[in-house]
């Protein structure tokens, strides 16, 4: 050892090491200063790395080859060979790095799932239809932080009104406020979100009095097309908003649109009551967080909204909504079936104090989707309120899942995709999207529409559990495991691992992992049983669980005409049997 470290000291192998590497940090530092200044591809500051880390190598070969020799300066023709190999190095890493596809590492899923949106055909098409608009969220410029709350609800209303517009494109609150405090420029967030207009502003409120300034943008040149400030006493907040929405629809030449059928959509109390708005808009604000917690404290928004103002029927279907979705998605067994009984009586009475609201009539699809089990009936009202309200991405995302639950599975996809062009940041809309392309020869499609859903909301964990489906689909039963494994504890997490063991190649293991998640049946998780069991090609544990999930009223039965885990039994008799049980129709019918 001590003779080979005086051999490498003799030719000063260290020496040339350290000189080079010293020599190529400083170019590198340079290099990457003129590509900040001059805004240079991220492609030639590694190119330039790769370049410096071949020099390095030839640059320890020169140094071994010159201490055989007894001497330590390269002759000019050995720095010309290195000077060739430098250049033919770095033409091949360069020509490497043409090749290279985009990168997909990103620090803002959000963002990024907006431009893999903003990419696709729909998106791109949709950008340059004219009549289109999306409301970014309003800022707040009080002192007040709660007073954003304040400032979200003008731009719902906004939203809402606008949506009236049969043939005016309107972008759903979902995707626009995910733009809130963006630094992105009115081209970046128009192609992001499809649109030609961009309607911005800020509200201001002290005391009595309001102020709001707002803009109409044209996204392709940056142009504002119309700007306006208000200063109105807050008492007046409703006409103030009407007033902004004539401005905007005026200027966009909405009132040339055909309405067929579309009846004026308002959220606002009747009585006029602010705080019945308020608290009606903090309920909006957290229905859209999506979680269990958030769904529980948007309940408790909405019944003060109508402790408030009884006759508040836009506050009584946002009730009716929260708690089908909630009992749909976090609760099971009696609670669920309380949490059902009291959506039953908040769309009822939503629908008898506003027959026209679409809102209304979207809580009741979902009441009957969600808690009935009765598609067909959930397609009438799905359509009830289309019609009502053209733009709503609200009704036709519905629409899709009853379509497809009856299964018009390609009829499904193109509503679905129409719901995303009208809310292309919206978790949903992907994951579903994703479950029913599902199917042989577009598994890779799923598998990119599921990461769009879990770089959007990386916390839901159906939306995990769905890509672990997908990777089991595909024979990719490594990375279906190592998925599940690093979801949380609880029901979704015993479902993937359910479905990545069944073909891991360990039985017990399989068997263990089934049994797991027997034991959370009381959770809601029979259908997904039911799956397993069809995974194992067992059928009989198929058709047991089938029927247990039936008998629980497990809203995951919509599913059962397009799963791709049940399609290999569409043949068998006690298939057809459960379908007309259900109210499904029978395969090929």
């Amino acid at each position: 050892m001590l003779d080979t470290l005086k051999r490498l000291g003799q030719r000063k192998l260290a020496q040339w090491a350290l000189a080079y590497a010293a020599a190529a940090w400083v170019a590198l530092q340079v290099l990457g200063l003129a590509a900040d200044s001059y805004g240079w591809s991220p492609s030639v500051m590694r190119v330039a790395f790769g370049i410096a880390v071949v020099g390095f190598i030839v640059a320890l070969v020169l140094a071994w080859y010159h201490g055989e020799r007894g001497q330590q300066k390269a002759t000019g023709a050995e720095l010309l060979l290195l000077a060739v190999v430098l250049v033919v190095g770095g033409g091949l890493i360069w020509n490497s790095e043409r090749q290279r596809p985009p990168s997909t590492v990103v620090t803002n899923p959000a963002a990024a799932t907006s431009a893999s949106a903003a990419s696709s055909p729909v998106a791109q098409i949709a950008a340059t239809d004219t009549r289109s608009i999306a409301v970014l969220p309003f800022v707040n410029l009080s002192s007040d932080p709660e007073q954003e709350y304040f400032s979200d609800g003008l731009s719902e209303d906004l939203i809402t009104a606008l949506s009236q517009f049969n043939g005016l494109k309107v972008i759903s609150r979902n995707s626009s406020f995910t733009f809130r405090d963006s630094k992105d420029d009115s081209a970046t967030i128009g192609a992001k979100l499809g649109v030609a207009h961009l309607l911005a502003g800020s509200v201001r409120r002290a005391g009595d009095v309001v102020r709001i300034s707002a803009d109409l943008v044209n996204v392709a040149d940056g142009r504002t097309l119309w700007s306006q400030r208000f200063d109105r006493p807050y008492t007046n907040l409703f006409q103030l908003q009407d007033e902004i929405t004539q401005a905007v629809a005026t200027e966009l030449k909405a009132k040339l649109l055909t309405d067929d059928g579309a009846v004026r959509q308002s959220d606002h109390p009747p009585s006029g009551s602010l705080a019945a708005y308020n608290a009606y808009l903090q309920g909006r604000y957290q229905f859209a967080r999506s979680t269990h917690f958030s769904f529980q404290q948007a309940i408790g928004f909405f019944e003060e909204a109508i402790r408030l103002d009884p006759g508040y029927a836009a506050a009584h279907a946002a009730l009716g909504t929260t708690l089908s979705f909630d009992a749909a998605i976090f609760v099971s067994g009696d609670a669920a079936r309380a949490q059902l009984d009291r959506s039953r009586r908040a769309v009822r009475t939503a629908l008898a104090l506003a027959p026209d609201l679409a809102a209304a009539h979207i809580a009741r699809g979902a009441l009957l989707m969600n808690g009935e089990l009765d598609w067909a009936a959930a397609e009438t009202e799905y359509r009830l309120a289309i019609r009502l309200a053209p733009n709503d991405s609200a009704g036709l995302y519905g629409l899709a899942q009853a379509r497809a639950a009856l299964g018009m599975r390609d009829e499904a996809i193109t509503l679905m995709q129409q719901a995303i062009d009208r809310d292309p940041l919206d978790t949903g809309r992907y994951y579903w999207l994703s479950i029913l392309k599902s199917t042989p020869g577009n598994l890779a499609e799923a598998e990119r529409l599921i990461d769009i859903a879990v770089k959007l909301q990386p916390a839901a964990e159906q939306g995990v559990s769905q890509k672990v489906a997908v990777q089991v689909l595909r024979g990719q039963h490594a990375a279906a495991l190592a998925t599940a494994r690093a979801m949380p504890a609880g029901v979704w997490r015993a479902v993937s691992l359910a479905y990545a063991m069944q073909g891991a190649g360990n039985p017990a293991a399989a068997d263990a992992a089934l049994q797991a998640l027997i034991d959370h049946e009381s959770e809601g998780a029979a259908y997904q049983i039911a799956q397993v069991f069809a995974l194992r090609k067992d059928s009989e544990g198929l058709f047991k669980w089938l029927d247990q999930a039936w008998t629980n009223r497990d809203p995951g039965i919509r599913r059962t005409l397009y799963d791709p885990f049940l399609a290999p039994y569409r043949s068998d008799p006690r298939f057809a049997a459960f379908c007309k049980k259900v109210g499904l129709p029978e395969p090929g019918a």
